[in-house]
């Protein structure tokens, strides 16, 4: 059964495309027709797109790596911050930081910057700073906080991107190129889908298909973090009863050596 239905997407939105003079030819194996100067992306394409990228996305997070979302759009942010806090994935919805991925030790920095500033809040020292001190320091953290928010958990490079509108986050994009870090993403009529390594070809200015399809990504996520938590609870159980059989053999050499003195 696929994750979403022709009539879901039709519903959203997710078939209209862009003005056809603002295509891009590359786009067109995903285009179904034209209807008064539009392109009409091919839906059926879409849901085996979606199918595609869920499993792959599955087994990302199943393995316990990091999918990493940037949406920084308008009508995109707060929606997919919403979605993607729920699975604790990072995210990017403000501007993107140039070098986030290519220069990652130095966001790392700014990072560990904030952290101490949260540090040096909850520590006593920070009574006895001025005024002045404490609004300069709260406005700095406030600052690194609307740049790096989510990502402060990103210890390290993510595993993959996906991406809402690949025009928008064309630095994001190339930056996850340039790593071999594979990139998902909404695609429309007038981007480029060869810069990206599995493509979704639908509306990415719509806000119920952008919503659509980044729920079905969340779902996949939240399916992959489940079957891990489940075999990691098997693998405890089962190296508890090899430890329980260990201590009972142990037990059993003990008896039989008393046995025979």
């Amino acid at each position: 059964m696929p994750r979403t239905n022709f009539q879901e997407l039709l519903d959203a939105g997710a078939h209209f495309g862009h003005l056809k003079r603002k295509w891009n030819p590359n786009m067109e194996p995903y285009i179904f027709m034209e209807k008064n100067g539009i392109h009409i992306i091919d839906l059926q394409k879409t849901v085996v797109k979606i199918d595609e990228s869920a499993a792959a996305i599955k087994q990302i997070a199943k393995s316990g790596r990091k999918i990493l979302f940037v949406a920084t759009k308008k009508q995109a942010k707060e929606l997919v911050s919403d979605l993607v806090k729920s699975v604790g994935m990072p995210y990017v919805t403000e501007r993107w930081p140039g070098g986030m991925l290519t220069n990652f030790p130095t966001i790392r920095k700014a990072v560990k910057k904030m952290i101490s500033i949260d540090k040096m809040m909850k520590d006593t020292s920070w009574d006895n700073l001025s005024k002045r001190e404490k609004l300069q320091i709260t406005r700095q953290r406030a600052k690194l906080e609307k740049v790096l928010g989510s990502i402060s958990d990103l210890t390290r490079l993510p595993a993959a991107l996906f991406v809402v509108d690949v025009l928008k986050e064309k630095i994001a994009v190339r930056e996850a190129k340039k790593l071999g870090i594979p990139v998902f993403a909404i695609v429309d009529t007038n981007s480029n889908p060869d810069d990206v390594d599995f493509v979704i070809p639908a509306n990415d200015d719509a806000s119920q298909s952008i919503r659509l399809i980044v729920s079905e990504m969340v779902e996949a996520i939240r399916e992959g973090l489940s079957e891990r938590k489940v075999e990691k609870d098997k693998e405890e159980a089962e190296a508890g009863d090899s430890k329980k059989k260990a201590k009972a053999k142990v037990a059993d050499d003990e008896d039989e050596d008393s046995e025979e003195e």
